[in-house]
């Protein structure tokens, strides 16, 4: 990247995990609207799954997801294996201090899943050294530690948060959609209405109201909600009663059957 930086060329990455959908392709849209040159990885990182199960489980589309970016804007494809990205194994990896995200809302309920993406993120960092980094909003947890992350390693790299490309009925494009059966997809775009929903009815004050209300919401459909919450939108802080000055995010994260749904929407 050195050479490229002297050129006066400036270079995007966009991390994915593969399974690539339409929210994936406007991140390197925009990445080469910005950028000279968009690099965009596939890596299923092991170290973030908290639950084997659900690695071993991850789609896997490689030769569509290379044909989608042969049409797409992409510059450059990086596909590394384990062994590119953990030089050392993966045992006795390094800790970051990434404070009370790892006890809150995604790092509460997925424990050491933020240690993976660290882990995988300020590798790939280094490998790529991008001048912007893209990411989407529908990861919006992930993007505060990825924030952190940079600020930690002291990183010049510019994260930019891209908003959230939804279905047509409003579920927002995940990879592990595919994996809902028919029954169920019908039923997932509820996840995006009770948060449409709350956003409309919140008031200043206590919020308990409008979060047992978003729950018994999923619960009677057939959901088991792990968080309804609203957080400070820059810090994820929750926030318990509104007093209209701090700008929020609501976060929820929800299995329907054995799929396990997250969203978010930004409060103005």
């Amino acid at each position: 990247m050195l050479r490229q930086r002297a050129a006066g060329l400036i270079t995007g990455f966009v991390p994915t995990m593969g399974a690539l959908h339409a929210g994936h392709l406007e991140l390197v849209k925009t990445a080469a609207s910005l950028c000279n040159v968009t690099i965009v990885s596939i890596f299923i990182n092991p170290t973030q799954f908290n639950d084997p199960g659900d690695f071993k489980k991850y789609p896997q589309t490689l030769d569509r997801d290379i044909l989608l970016l042969e049409k797409s804007a992409a510059s450059v494809l990086f596909i590394p294996d384990v062994e590119n990205v953990y030089h050392s194994g993966l045992e006795n990896l390094e800790k970051y201090n990434l404070d009370y995200l790892e006890t809150i809302l995604e790092g509460k309920y997925r424990p050491g899943h933020f240690q993976g993406v660290c882990q995988v993120m300020s590798r790939l960092l280094q490998l790529v050294d991008p001048d912007k980094l893209l990411m989407g909003q529908k990861d919006y947890q992930q993007c505060m530690v990825i924030k952190k992350l940079i600020e930690i390693a002291g990183l010049k790299t510019e994260l930019i948060t891209c908003p959230t490309v939804r279905e047509a009925d409003g579920l927002a494009m995940s990879s592990r959609n595919m994996r809902l059966p028919a029954s169920d997809r019908s039923l997932a775009p509820l996840i995006y209405q009770v948060l449409q929903t709350a956003a409309e009815n919140i008031v200043s004050g206590d919020l308990s109201f409008l979060r047992r209300q978003a729950v018994a919401t999923l619960q009677e459909s057939g959901f088991r909600p792990d968080y309804f919450e609203f957080a400070e939108a820059a810090t994820l802080e929750p926030v318990k009663s509104w007093d209209r000055k701090q700008r929020l995010v609501i976060l929820v994260a929800a299995f329907l059957g054995e799929i396990r749904l997250i969203d978010n929407l930004l409060v103005a």
